[in-house]
């Protein structure tokens, strides 16, 4: 953000409006970005230049909720500029804008959009933990919970990507630099952060119980993407899975048709396979690529051996657990 802020203030004009749309702490754009732009174009904001923040909303991999069919929340720094920047918006979103009254609200619309799907992630996830011990199927559970009109449906498992398992992060380090600690955000990010490590303890424990030597076994995890049906590998906890299962002494494959190859040994120093051709000790399921629905992954497990479901889209019966 400031580097960009370098960029376009060298080359700002009288007149020019900036409009911000990457998720940022409220305050932001005029406490950080805004002193940049002064600096390096001569200008004075709110008398020679103006500012927008207006939040990119965009789902990585959906089809149906795109840019157009999205609501646009926007922002200006005068109302005049709102004005402007809500006519130049209206000419491609045609599910309508919404103008907040001030920048610092818009960012914050933005940054808690984020922070409560985080949140209400963790709580499941955290349900998970307890009926693990409980011995319950999570997704039984929520199957029966549903039937009411209001329940709020989510799902247990890994909370990846570049937005929501970092945006959180945003807000409490404003909260923090005000004398304000959070505690329920963190909480949230902390249970989050921790379930890749759950999940692998729960394939050792299930390969135990199996009689299944751990040292020197191979598993195979299918999907290293943040989510389904998109090549987008940013901020992906299935490595928190690999890494916890290489610390064990197992021997771990990773396929996922939609990631490229170079991109994961880049960012993570993981080489994907390129196919399966041999049989494993353990199959997890770590991302519902459809190509991973449409398997049938028994073949490609030994015996005894153990399929693990993270996603929680397979046939309880066919697996040896869900998450």
């Amino acid at each position: 953000m400031l580097s960009a802020s370098k960029t376009v203030g060298s080359v700002l004009k009288k007149g020019d409006i900036v409009v911000y749309e990457s998720t940022v702490y409220p305050g932001c754009t005029e406490e950080d970005c805004v002193p940049i732009l002064e600096k390096e174009s001569g200008l004075k904001y709110n008398s020679d230049f103006y500012c927008g923040y207006s939040p990119e909303r965009i789902n990585p991999g959906d089809k149906v909720h795109r840019l157009p069919t999205i609501r646009k929340v926007l922002s200006g720094s005068s109302p005049e500029v709102a004005d402007e920047i809500e006519a130049l918006y209206n000419e491609i979103i045609v599910a309508g804008t919404f103008k907040a009254s001030s920048i610092k609200v818009a960012e914050a619309a933005k940054v808690i959009e984020n922070t409560q799907r985080d949140l209400n992630i963790a709580f499941i996830n955290e349900l998970s933990l307890i009926f693990d011990k409980l011995d319950i199927d999570t997704n039984e559970v929520l199957a029966a919970a549903g039937t009411k009109w209001n329940f709020l449906s989510f799902k247990p498992g890994l909370v990846g990507g570049h937005c929501i398992g970092v945006d959180p992060y945003y807000l409490t380090h404003k909260a923090e630099s005000l004398g304000y600690h959070p505690e329920v955000i963190l909480a949230g990010r902390k249970i989050n952060d921790n379930m890749g490590v759950f999940i692998s303890n729960q394939v050792i424990k299930l390969m135990v119980q199996k009689g299944i030597t751990i040292k020197g076994s191979n598993v195979l995890l299918l999907g290293v993407t943040f989510k389904e049906n998109c090549p987008d590998i940013r901020n992906s906890k299935v490595i928190d899975v690999v890494n916890e299962l290489v610390s064990f002494g197992l021997q771990v494959d990773v396929y996922d048709p939609h990631a490229d190859s170079k991109e994961v040994k880049e960012e993570y120093d993981l080489t994907l396979v390129e196919g399966i051709d041999k049989k494993y000790e353990a199959v997890v399921l770590a991302v519902a690529h459809e190509e991973f629905l449409e398997m049938d992954l028994k073949p490609y497990l030994l015996d005894p051996g153990v399929l693990y479901d993270i996603k929680g889209v397979l046939d309880k019966g066919s697996v040896d657990k869900r998450l």
